[in-house]
């Protein structure tokens, strides 16, 4: 399994110097098993993907699973600018999602519709399904996707995939204290390889004015990591608030609590 980060920011991109190091844009993890690609979320690091995805074509065609946290903008907004989507009609491409609150076609073709957009879905090449889901279990030849629902606004899903005795688990945008998700979210986590978790606030920020916005902090994920027997922490979807240098300072206090704890960063590399 490798794992690739392509878009770590929360909320919205930072283009910003003293973001860049860590990276601006949103989110966007890219995960490979045997040569098979799976996608969580869409964030504008979806765009950088479609270009690696697209140099490494030479002819043959380009397919993959995608999965949505959730339908805030954060975690869709690369769609439109997705190069192997318009290209050729041998790509293909399964969406997989919740409809909860509206239908998972209509999600995805509503922000490109006028006039939010010049071109609209129908324009695209490549060949298109979506899938809804819900907490439960997908299996595909070469893995098993776990999903639970998570504390956040309008509802996000977590997700755990397992291959080969490797576990890699995506859960970001999810706010504690609540019982339920609380326990949805360890039981996601359990025994994982790699736990990668929303992180957008300082503990502090979250206590003086966060509350009820969705978002966890470093604090409550170590406690998760260490909770569940997860054996790495991955922070994920930083603040846009937040510079390199405030991350920096954010992974040296988790290690006082847990030692194997890292930052995502655009561009970074796991291989399990």
């Amino acid at each position: 399994m490798l794992v690739r980060f392509w878009g770590v920011r929360g909320s919205t991109p930072t283009p910003q110097s003293e973001n860049l190091r860590y990276g601006g844009n949103t989110s966007c993890v890219e995960v490979r098993v045997n040569g098979h690609i799976y996608v969580f979320d869409c964030g504008t690091g979806f765009r950088n993907l479609g270009k690696q995805l697209s140099q490494e074509q030479n002819g043959h065609p380009i397919s993959a699973h995608i999965f949505l946290s959730h339908f805030h903008w954060d975690h869709i907004q690369g769609i439109p600018f997705f190069a192997p989507l318009y290209g050729d009609r041998k790509n293909s491409f399964v969406f997989h999602s919740s409809s909860r609150s509206c239908g998972l076609q209509q999600a995805l073709e509503e922000q490109m519709a006028d006039p939010y957009f010049p071109v609209n879905m129908s324009e695209m090449a490549a060949h298109r399904q979506f899938a809804n889901i819900d907490e439960g279990r997908i299996a595909f030849d070469h893995c098993t996707v776990h999903t639970k629902w998570l504390n956040h606004p309008q509802g996000c899903l977590g997700f755990r995939m397992e291959s080969q005795g490797k576990v890699i688990v995506y859960a970001t945008d999810n706010e504690p204290g609540d019982p339920v998700f609380d326990k949805n979210v360890r039981k996601l986590a359990e025994g994982a390889d790699i736990l990668i978790y929303d992180a957008q606030y300082l503990p502090e920020e979250y206590a003086a004015r966060k509350q009820g916005w969705g978002h966890s902090h470093w604090r409550e994920a170590v406690n998760v990591v260490m909770e569940s027997g997860a054996k790495e922490l991955i922070l994920f979807h930083h603040d846009p608030d937040h510079s390199d240098a405030c991350i920096d300072a954010v992974v040296k206090q988790a290690r006082e609590h847990y030692p194997r704890v890292r930052a995502a960063s655009e561009g970074m590399e796991i291989t399990l």
